[in-house]
């Protein structure tokens, strides 16, 4: 049987025939490349292994504390009964822990392991930025448990690996995987190392279950600042989930030591790429792991379940909703990690200089971990680039007298850098265009949403047919110039993006690898001037195939369901569009010098067919739904009780930008609003009270105002001693300024907010508050049942010809907020009775919803209660 490379050109295939050879590796390497992606280890349902009779991480028992966590306990919202029971369920688990801790000691007398448990309880107040705002936190009476491993001696507890998880849940979740799953996976791991017989610890592990961190880091924040233990602590593991399927994923990395660290677990899942990605920024989401780089300044290892995260802080965030060996592959690869790092060669003891910006690339790539310097990258990465231009100069032939037009090597090759260039951007604009015309002419923006690839459907065709649009404004040039050029063009890229300290230019480095060898080879079965041969093609398509597929998986499973909660403002479909554009073209690089293998009839005909295809998809798309019932719309809803005022009102809010939004609103408030009043449509500030309860992800809500109609039980409102006085008040004329106590009282209200606008010289909040007039957003959130906070202030006076309220000279205007602890539904579905007439509305309001809606719609009900005072 002849070879691809000995095909006779008087013989030469089509393009049709030569794309059905090549088929093979096009269709099975993103198949396989996807399911080595979503690889999963067996569950293990006993807790002994039966041929070892060793203790085993299971994930049934991991998977049994979850449920108990998130349903028999339920909605363990910061600051409500069941985030009090949560904290009691956990100091039983961890007594109950320590006290199998004691049995193994007295069974083996010479063991040395020694568990102690503390319940820390405290009071704070910290900074907060986030999403450009800045914010600050105070809580009262938080709790956190903490259990800490040891040898038992002074010695072995002088360096510790910290691991974290938090027991609480957001407001509209009951937090199955996010984050009952890790405070699971931290439980088993402690009873497999605890009832190891040969097992003692060289080094510390701190187990802290911390008990707020989706009040903003709360829990995490009261132990670095508060806990004795915390000064010991060398580097930090933090276990969060946003999604339920999928291996858990590396997605923060800080120091060299800590990769090569999880280069110990059984199976690695993590890239520098998710990690750059993540410090970015663009990602406007935060874990734990910013408080102990803050305020412990240690390097560390931030891990979560990502995909599917649809259910991210959503209802149906249930144990039946995660996958199968999740649990499974968290706590193997955390069980192995606390393994080394509290092992004789652990590297906590060199870990004391604290948090550095990590210079070391790592990236895995079907089951194998790879790791290296910067120094080494740039190495490598140079000494690929000078190689490839050995090979293009050593390759390189004269274009044939009709194509020549006095091309020497360089010119040659930067008409292919032109072509190489011109069809990346030909793909972005060709997907953008169709973005524009999904969006802005039918109206019909995130079609693709209940299924992440479902976008590449839509938007592959387009991609490949600008790119391929592009090639007819550029000059022609040969198949093997374009190979060449778009190799200069990937080693260059990675040469330079390393220098300047881009550890994702490995992705360069791999797909550039591939084609130095596929022309390498191609040098050595073809004669000059021949076509270029399929086996080159098959070679350097090997690696873009497979690393560009995961990487496009990866990529689109975090952002298509991040498009349900980036607000209508974000250019979603753009967003989308782009990814697909600039992942396509990584994936599939040697689609243009196989273009310009063929006449340029060859070219338009493509071009022809590719838009066809477009049109079709674009038809297709346009028909579709954007969500369904596990992939849902999440709507907004706060029932408003003005204490000040006496008003009441329902304000509703969508965080996506797919249509029909204000046809539900208008819906709405037929259906539950005052008869013939329209909803008012009201633009989101920092002048929003009613939403400060969720401020600043309120930036991300586009809201509508109801008026409420004068029902009988409207009519007798709740009784809610919630008030903001100034006490300790003093004025000094002569420094213009002005010394107070603000302090909120509020009974039965959680989560309270106060927002005012004010020079403030002084707080004890922090020692730099803006040296200026500006708006100040305080968030609280204590333990169930405590009810009064405070901060000091000294603030300057304005001048009293520009006094914003003449009723009010030198007086701040305060709006306060708060979630009544009885009204969220459906987290206190159990207690609606208690919730006065917010839960008598939500409830009809959601199976109305529910009902019109066919399940497509999560909504997440506040019955808030606030006012306006000036003090």
């Amino acid at each position: 049987m002849s070879s691809p490379s000995a095909i006779p050109a008087s013989v030469r295939w089509g393009p049709l025939r030569t794309l059905l050879r090549l088929s093979p590796l096009l269709l099975l390497a993103p198949l396989y490349a996807y399911r080595e992606y979503h690889a999963l280890p067996q569950p293990l349902v006993d807790l002994v292994n039966s041929e070892t009779s060793l203790p085993q991480i299971s994930e049934a028992q991991i998977l049994s504390y979850a449920k108990t966590l998130s349903e028999d306990i339920g909605y363990r919202t910061v600051g409500t009964r069941e985030h009090a029971l949560g904290d009691a369920w956990m100091v039983k688990q961890a007594q109950d822990l320590k006290t199998q801790c004691e049995e193994a000691v007295n069974a083996n007398s010479s063991r040395k392991l020694e568990c102690e448990v503390w319940r820390q309880e405290g009071s704070g107040s910290h900074r907060f930025d986030i999403m450009g705002k800045r914010l600050y936190k105070t809580y009262v009476n938080l709790t956190n448990i903490i259990v800490r491993v040891s040898d038992g001696t002074e010695e072995g507890k002088e360096h510790a690996v910290l691991v974290n998880s938090h027991v609480d849940s957001t407001l509209p979740s009951p937090g199955a995987a996010d984050d009952a799953l890790s405070v699971g996976v931290m439980l088993d791991c402690i009873r497999v190392l605890i009832n190891t017989p040969d097992w003692q610890p060289k080094h510390a592990i701190i187990f802290l279950f911390n008990n707020a961190e989706e009040s903003l880091q709360d829990g995490s924040h009261l132990y670095t600042t508060q806990h004795p233990t915390a000064k010991t602590v060398r580097a930090a593991i933090n276990l969060e989930a946003a999604g339920t399927t999928g291996p858990e994923l590396l997605f923060q990395a800080t120091s060299e030591e800590m990769i090569q660290a999880y280069a110990h677990v059984p199976r690695p899942f993590g890239t520098i790429i998710a990690s750059e990605i993540f410090g970015s920024g663009i990602m406007m989401s935060d874990t734990d792991f910013r408080q102990f780089e803050l305020y412990l300044n240690v390097t560390g290892l931030d891990m979560a379940v990502t995909g599917n995260s649809y259910l991210y802080h959503m209802r149906k965030d249930l144990v039946e909703n995660i996958e199968t060996g999740v649990a499974q592959h968290m706590a193997e690869n955390t069980l192995a990690l606390l393994q080394y790092l509290s092992s004789e060669e652990s590297p906590l003891p060199s870990l004391t200089a604290g948090y550095s910006k990590p210079t070391t690339v790592y990236f895995q790539s079907f089951s194998y971990f790879f790791v290296y310097s910067f120094k080494t990258a740039q190495i490598l990465y140079t000494v690929l680039f000078i190689l490839s231009i050995a090979l293009v100069n050593w390759t390189f032939v004269p274009p044939a007298p009709a194509l020549k037009q006095g091309r020497g090597i360089i010119s040659d090759n930067l008409a292919g850098i032109v072509a190489v260039g011109g069809a990346v951007f030909g793909a972005v604009l060709g997907v953008n265009a169709v973005a524009f015309v999904m969006d802005s002419v039918l109206h019909k923006p995130l079609s693709w949403f209940t299924q992440e690839l479902s976008c590449v459907a839509l938007y592959g065709p387009a991609a490949l047919a600008g790119a391929f649009i592009s090639q007819l404004f550029v000059p022609r040039v040969r198949e093997v110039t374009v190979l060449t050029s778009m190799l200069l063009v990937q080693t260059f890229s990675a040469f330079l993006l390393q220098f300047i300290g881009i550890g994702s230019s490995a992705l360069f480095f791999l797909s550039s690898l591939a084609l130095f060898t596929a022309l390498a080879v191609n040098a050595v079965v073809k004669k000059p001037g021949q076509d270029v041969s399929l086996w080159a093609y098959a070679i350097g398509q090997s690696i873009p195939s497979t690393t560009g597929a995961q990487m496009m998986y990866g990529v689109l499973e975090v952002f298509v369901p991040l498009t349900g909660r980036m607000g209508e403002e974000a250019p979603a479909e753009h967003i989308i569009a782009t990814i697909v554009a600039i992942s396509g073209a990584y994936a599939l690089p040697l689609s243009i010098p196989f273009i310009h293998r063929w006449p340029r009839t060859v070219l338009k005909r493509a071009i022809v067919l590719l838009s066809i295809l477009t049109t079709l998809a674009i038809a297709v798309f346009s028909a579709r739904e954007p969500f369904d019932a596990m992939h849902q719309k999440r709507v907004f809803v706060v029932h408003m009780e003005n204490i000040t005022s006496g008003e009441q009102n329902l304000h509703v809010g969508a965080a996506d930008s797919a249509p029909g939004f204000n046809v539900l609103a208008h819906d709405i408030a037929e259906r539950f609003g005052v008869p013939g009043a329209p909803p008012k449509y009201v633009a989101m500030n920092d002048w929003n009270p009613e939403w400060d309860t969720i401020y600043p992800f309120s930036a991300f809500i586009t809201p509508y105002k109801l008026d409420l109609p004068l029902r009988p039980e409207y009519m007798d409102p709740l009784e809610h001693s919630f008030t903001v006085e100034a006490v300790n008040d003093n004025i000094d004329a002569e420094a213009g300024t002005r010394k107070l106590t603000l302090q909120v009282n509020h009974p039965g209200i959680i989560w309270t907010t106060v927002a005012f606008d004010a020079h403030v010289l002084e707080w004890t909040l922090d020692k730099n508050p803006p040296a200026e007039y500006a708006r100040h957003h305080i968030k609280e959130g204590s333990f169930y049942g405590h009810d009064v906070w405070t901060v000091d202030l000294l603030i300057k006076l304005p001048p009293s010809s520009s006094s914003t309220e003449d009723d009010h000279p030198g007086k701040i205007r305060v709006d306060f907020v708060g979630i009544h602890e009885k009204a969220m539904w459906p987290g206190k579905k159990a207690e609606k009775a208690e919730g006065g007439r917010a839960m008598q509305l939500f409830e009809e309001l959601d199976g109305w919803l529910d009902e019109t809606k066919g399940g497509t719609v999560d909504a997440t009900f506040l019955g808030c209660v606030g006012g306006v005072v000036w003090v």
